[in-house]
C-alpha cells in the first residue's frame, strides 16, 4: 500500500428496533453517538419513535491502517430529553476491528443492545453498516486543517467522585432536528459541533467530566500509536496467534540446530560464466549447494546438533568447468578453497536476537589465492526464523511434501435459490399434444452440486428452496434449468454470475426477487421467463465436520464475528514406541511420521522426520479461540507422498477446550490408535503439551449462556437431512481444495480428520452406541434397585430410616428443595477432588474395537458399492436382519404401550373406560376431602410395607393396564 494512502471508516446508522420508552410518555426520542480512535460523531435526533431510522453516514479516519483490527468502535443510544436535563441511555454495542470489510463487502447487520451497567433498562436492536475506503490521493492542506478541527482527542475518565463534584450544571437548549443537507458530511460537521447532553444511567448518576488534552494532529497521532506500549489484552489476541517469536516455545522442549549460510563467493582467476556452487561437509555429512552462474546462493542449512559427529565444519567452493548443453558428461569439479570452523567456537543465537551478519572468510587453497566465501554461522533452536525456510537434514532437505505448512480452509457460504415460478415457457407442441397436462421441474447447478425442485404443472408455483454450498473464489456461474418431466428435455436456462449475488447476515434482510430470461439454445434465444430469488447466506455457520467435534460455530458474515474469548497454544513435542509402517530396502520397517492439527479453518502440518521410530518434531503453533465447546483434532500420518504413495494414518487425538483449566499447561502422553481390516492396532504414543489463555473468566462465563450456532440456524433453520447433505457436500469441498494446495495436503489425510465416513453403516458402532444409551440408563436402573430393596426390606435399618426420611419431607416439605440441592452441591464439591486432570481422548475400550470381530471390521472397512461374494452378502444380510428384528419388537413393545394408554381415554374398551371414570372420580372427591400430606404420606407407607403385607403377584394397577387394547392385533 502506498504511503501517501488513507484509510476512511464509513459507519452507517440505518435504525434501530424495538427501544425502551424513556420519555415517560411511552416512546423515546433516540440519537447515536459513535466513538472510534478517540474521534466522535453524532446522529440526528428522531423524535418520540421506538422504531427510528436515521440512514446517515458517518465518517472517521483510521490513523494506523494497521493496527485497526485492535480498535473499537462503540456506539450508544441516548433519549435527548429538554432543557436542564440530561440524556437517558438506551443501549451500546461494541464491534471490534476485526468485523470491518472493505467498501462493497458490507451488508446491513443487527445487533442487540447491550447494558452499560447491571441496573441499566435496555431492549431493541440496531441496524448498521460499516466498512472502509481507502483513497490514494493525498489530502491537500485545506482538508486536513477542516479534519483536525472536527475530530475530538481521546478523553480521560475521571474517577466517580470527582466526577460527582465537577459535574458543571449547564442549561442546554433542547435539541431540535439539524437542517437538512444535501451532503452529509456538512450534516455530521454540524452534529458533531453542538454540545452533546451528557448521558447517565437511571439512577440519574452523572456521567465522568472528561478532561480535553491539546489538539493533535492525525500524523502525530499515528506517531504516537506505534511507540505505544504493548498491553497483552483480548484485543491483541488476534495480532499475537501464530507469532512464535514473541509467545515463545515454551510448551516444546529446544532443540539445537547447526546452522549454516552460505551467501555468495568471490573468485579472482574464473570467467564471470563459470558456475560454482559450495559444499559443506560436517564429518559423514556432506550436502552442496545449487550451481549458480552469479555465485550467489544465499542458502541456509540446519544440521541437527546431536547427529552430528564432527567437531569441525568445512566450507568449500567448487567450479564446474566444460559442464554445457552438448557434453554434460564432460563436468570437470576442481576446489577453488576451503575454510574450516571449530564448532565449539560457534556463536549461539537464542530469537528475539537479530541474525548473525555475514562476514567474507578467505578460501584456503595450495592452488587457488584471492578467493573468498561469506558465510554465517550459529547455532540456534527450531524457533529460529531461518528454520522454516531451510535445508533440514532430519526431513529429508527440501523435499517439499516434508516440509512444515500452514493451510486454511476455504470460506464456506450457502447459496439459497428460491424457485418461485415460470411464464411464458415455450414447450416442444409435439411433446404438449402428448400429454394432456405437461409437467415440468427446475434444475439448478453450481459446480459439481445438483439440485431439482418438485414436478409441477405448467403456470403453478413452487416456492421452493435449494441450497448450495459455495466456496471462495466462486465458482464462476450458478446454472438454472428448466426441463420438462415428460421426455427430461431442457426447455432453456440462465446463468447467473456468483459473484454478482446479493449476500445478507440475517432474515430482516430483504432479498429482491428477479425475472430472468431463459434462453433454449442458438435457434430458440427466447424460451420463456423465470422468477426466482438468490442470495449468499452470511448468517449460517456451514458445517463441514461432524457436530459432536466441530471447532468452529461462527458464521461466515465477517460482520459478525465477534472478538476472540483466548488464544489456544499446541506443543506438538514427539512420539515414542512407534511402530514400522512399511519397509525400506527389503525386510526392514521404517516410519516417516509427521502430525496434522487442525482447529477451526487452520490446518497445520508438521515437518516429516524420517526414517525414526522415536521422532522429536518440538513445534509450537497458535490459534485464537472464540467457543471454548470446541473441539482440537491432532493426527499422525506416515509420509508416504514425497515417494509417489498415499498417506497412511496412524492414530488420532481428540481434546474438547472446555474440559481444560484456565492458563494451564497440559503435557500428556496419548496412545495412538488404528483400525484397520485386520484389527485394532496400537501404533505407539504421541506426546502434546496444550494450554488455554483466557484473561477473563466473564467471556468464559458468557460463552455458555449463548447458542452454540449463529442466529439465524435457529430462525431459518435447516432439516437434518438437508444439513446432512451440505456437511457432506462442504468436507468434499474442503477435501478438494486443500489436495490443490503445494504441497498437497492428502484426500486421505482430511477425510481422515474430518470423519467423513460417520454415516457409513458398522455394526460396532451401533454396539458402541448401544453400550451408551445402556450406561446412561444404568444410573436409573440402579435407583430403580436401590428402591426396591427398599420396598422388600433388604436391609431393615434402611427402610426404617427411609420411614422417618418420608415423615420429616411430608411435615417439612418446604425444606425439600433446599436439602435436594444442597446435598448436589456437596456432593459435587467432594468429587472435585477425584476428578480426572489429564485431557479426554478417543478411548478404544468406549468405541468397542476390542471385541469386534474380523467379518464386522471386513464389513465396515468394505466399499459402498460392494465388490464381496454373494455368500458373505448373505450372511451380512441375515445378520443384519436379525438386528433390525430385535429392532422391530423393541419398537412394536414401545408402541403398544403408549397405544393401550390412549386407549384408556378414547372408550376403545367401554367397560375398561368405564371403570376408569368412576376411579376418576372417587380419586377427586377423596384428593378434596383429604389434606395432601396425609395422601402423600399414606401412599409412600403404603410403597414401603413389609413383605408380611405384599403379595408376590403383580398389583391391580399393572394388571389393569396391561389388559387394556393396542393395535398390534389390527397389523398384518
Amino acid at each position: 500500500m502506498a504511503e501517501n494512502c488513507t484509510r476512511k471508516l464509513i459507519v452507517e446508522i440505518c435504525n434501530a428496533n424495538n427501544l425502551m420508552p424513556k420519555d415517560g410518555q411511552g416512546t423515546a426520542s433516540a440519537y447515536a453517538i459513535v466513538d472510534f480512535a478517540g474521534q466522535r460523531r453524532r446522529t440526528k435526533t428522531k423524535f418520540r419513535d421506538l422504531n427510528p431510522v436515521w440512514d446517515e453516514k458517518l465518517e472517521f479516519l483510521v490513523h494506523d491502517i494497521g493496527s485497526m483490527a485492535s480498535e473499537i468502535l462503540e456506539i450508544n443510544l441516548y433519549n435527548d430529553k429538554k432543557i436542564g436535563k440530561r440524556s437517558n441511555f438506551l443501549g451500546k454495542i461494541k464491534l471490534a476491528g476485526t468485523v470491518f470489510v472493505s467498501a462493497g463487502a458490507e451488508s446491513l447487520v443487527y445487533y442487540s443492545l447491550e447494558k452499560r451497567s447491571v441496573f441499566s433498562q435496555v431492549k431493541g436492536e440496531i441496524g448498521v453498516k460499516i466498512f472502509y475506503v481507502d483513497e490514494e490521493a493525498a489530502p491537500t492542506s485545506a482538508e486536513q486543517k477542516e479534519e483536525t478541527a472536527e475530530e475530538k482527542p481521546p478523553e480521560e475518565e475521571k474517577p466517580a467522585e470527582e466526577n460527582k463534584e465537577e459535574a458543571p450544571k449547564e442549561e442546554e437548549k433542547p435539541n431540535p432536528p439539524p437542517p437538512e443537507s444535501s451532503n452529509p458530511q456538512d450534516a455530521v460537521a454540524a452534529s458533531t459541533s453542538e454540545t452533546n447532553p451528557a448521558p447517565e444511567e437511571e439512577n440519574n448518576q452523572p456521567l465522568a467530566n472528561k478532561e480535553e488534552p491539546p489538539t493533535e494532529t492525525a500524523k502525530d497521532k499515528a506517531e504516537t500509536g506505534k511507540s505505544t506500549e504493548l498491553i497483552i489484552n483480548n484485543l491483541e489476541l488476534r495480532s499475537l496467534s501464530g507469532d512464535h517469536n514473541r509467545m515463545g516455545y515454551d510448551l516444546v522442549d529446544p532443540m539445537p540446530f547447526l546452522y549454516v549460510r552460505v551467501v555468495k563467493a568471490k573468485v579472482a582467476n574464473k570467467e564471470p560464466a563459470c558456475p560454482l556452487h559450495a559444499k559443506i561437509v560436517i564429518g559423514t555429512h556432506s550436502i552442496k549447494t545449487k550451481t549458480q552462474i552469479n555465485r550467489d546462493w544465499d542458502q541456509v542449512f540446519a544440521f541437527d546438533k546431536e547427529g552430528l559427529n564432527s567437531s569441525s565444519l568445512e566450507v568449500s567452493v567448487w567450479t564446474e568447468e566444460g559442464k554445457n548443453e552438448e557434453a554434460p558428461s564432460s563436468l570437470v569439479e576442481s576446489c577453488l578453497g576451503t575454510v574450516s570452523f571449530d564448532l565449539q567456537e560457534v556463536p549461539k543465537r537464542v530469537p528475539p536476537d537479530s541474525p548473525l551478519a555475514p562476514q567474507w572468510y578467505c578460501l584456503e587453497s595450495e592452488s587457488e589465492t584471492g578467493n573468498d566465501v561469506m558465510v554465517a554461522v550459529w547455532v540456534g533452536t527450531q524457533a529460529d526464523e531461518a528454520f522454516q525456510e531451510a535445508w533440514q537434514s532430519d526431513s529429508g532437505g527440501l523435499i517439499p511434501e516434508t516440509r512444515a505448512k500452514v493451510y486454511l480452509s476455504p470460506k464456506l457460504w450457502y447459496l439459497r435459490l428460491t424457485v418461485i415460478q415460470t411464464q411464458d415457457l415455450q414447450l416442444d407442441l409435439a411433446s404438449e399434444a402428448k400429454v394432456r397436462s405437461p409437467e415440468i421441474y427446475v434444475k439448478a447447478l453450481l459446480g459439481a452440486q445438483l439440485f431439482k425442485t418438485s414436478r409441477t404443472e405448467v403456470g403453478s408455483a413452487w416456492n421452493e428452496d435449494l441450497v448450495f454450498v459455495a466456496a471462495e473464489p466462486f465458482e464462476p456461474f450458478l446454472v438454472v434449468k428448466v426441463e420438462d418431466a415428460s421426455n427430461r428435455q431442457s426447455v432453456g436456462d440462465v446463468k447467473i454470475h456468483v459473484s454478482s449475488i446479493d449476500r445478507r447476515t440475517d432474515d430482516k434482510t430483504e432479498v429482491k426477487s428477479r425475472w430472468f430470461n431463459l434462453i433454449g439454445g442458438e435457434n430458440k434465444p427466447y424460451a420463456g421467463r423465470i422468477h426466482i430469488r438468490v442470495c449468499l447466506e452470511g448468517g449460517y455457520h456451514v458445517l463441514d465436520e461432524a457436530a459432536h467435534v466441530t471447532s468452529d460455530v461462527r458464521a461466515t458474515a465477517k460482520q459478525l464475528t465477534k472478538p476472540p474469548i483466548g488464544l489456544l497454544d499446541v506443543g506438538i513435542r514427539g512420539a515414542n514406541n512407534m511402530l514400522p509402517v512399511k519397509t525400506k530396502d527389503g525386510p526392514c520397517g521404517t516410519t516417516d511420521a509427521y502430525v496434522v492439527a487442525k482447529y477451526g479453518p487452520k490446518w497445520i502440518r508438521t515437518r516429516t522426520i524420517l526414517d525414526l521410530f522415536n521422532p522429536r518434531w518440538n513445534e509450537q503453533y497458535t490459534w485464537d479461540v472464540y467457543d471454548l465447546c470446541t473441539v482440537l483434532t491432532i493426527g499422525v500420518f506416515d509420509n508416504g507422498r514425497y515417494k509417489g504413495d498415499k498417506d497412511v494414518s496412524i492414530g488420532k487425538v481428540r481434546i474438547r477446550l472446555s474440559t481444560l483449566d484456565t492458563n494451564k499447561v497440559y503435557r500428556n502422553s496419548y496412545t495412538l490408535t488404528v483400525l484397520s481390516p485386520d484389527g485394532v492396532k496400537k501404533m505407539g504414543e504421541i506426546e502434546i503439551a496444550i494450554r488455554f489463555c483466557c484473561s477473563s473468566w466473564l467471556s468464559l462465563i458468557q460463552a455458555y449462556r449463548s447458542p452454540m450456532l449463529p442466529r439465524m440456524h435457529h430462525v431459518s433453520p435447516l432439516g437434518p437431512a438437508q444439513q446432512d447433505i451440505l456437511r457432506y457436500t462442504a468436507m468434499r469441498i474442503v477435501t478438494a481444495r486443500l489436495a490443490r494446495s503445494e504441497p498437497a495436503l492428502g484426500q486421505e489425510v482430511v477425510q481422515f480428520m474430518l470423519d467423513s465416513d460417520t454415516h457409513v453403516w458398522s455394526m460396532r458402532r451401533s454396539k458402541a452406541n448401544w453400550f451408551r444409551v445402556v450406561g446412561c440408563l444404568s444410573r436409573v436402573a440402579s435407583l430403580v434397585r436401590w428402591l426396591d430393596e427398599i420396598r422388600t426390606w433388604v436391609h431393615p435399618p434402611t427402610t426404617v430410616l427411609v420411614h422417618g426420611l418420608l415423615v420429616a419431607a411430608v411435615i417439612c416439605s418446604h425444606l425439600v428443595l433446599p436439602t435436594t440441592f444442597m446435598y448436589a452441591f456437596l456432593i459435587l464439591a467432594l468429587r472435585l477432588r477425584y476428578c480426572r486432570r489429564i485431557p479426554y481422548n478417543v478411548e478404544s475400550r468406549l468405541s468397542y474395537v476390542d471385541v469386534v470381530s474380523p467379518d464386522e471390521l471386513d464389513e465396515e472397512f468394505d466399499e459402498f458399492l460392494t465388490n464381496k461374494s454373494s455368500d458373505t452378502i448373505r450372511i451380512r444380510y441375515d445378520r443384519l436382519r436379525v438386528l433390525a428384528s430385535r429392532i422391530q419388537t423393541l419398537l412394536g413393545d414401545v408402541a403398544v404401550q403408549g397405544e393401550r394408554l390412549e386407549a384408556l381415554f378414547s372408550w376403545k374398551d367401554p367397560r375398561a373406560t368405564g371403570i376408569f371414570l368412576v376411579f376418576c372420580l372417587f380419586v377427586s372427591l377423596l384428593f378434596y376431602l383429604v389434606p395432601l400430606k396425609v395422601l402423600v404420606l399414606g401412599a409412600g407407607f403404603y410403597y414401603i410395607r413389609h413383605p408380611r403385607f405384599r403379595d408376590d403377584m403383580p398389583s391391580l394397577p399393572i394388571n389393569f393396564f396391561r389388559r387394556l387394547p393396542s393395535l398390534s392385533d389390527q397389523i398384518m
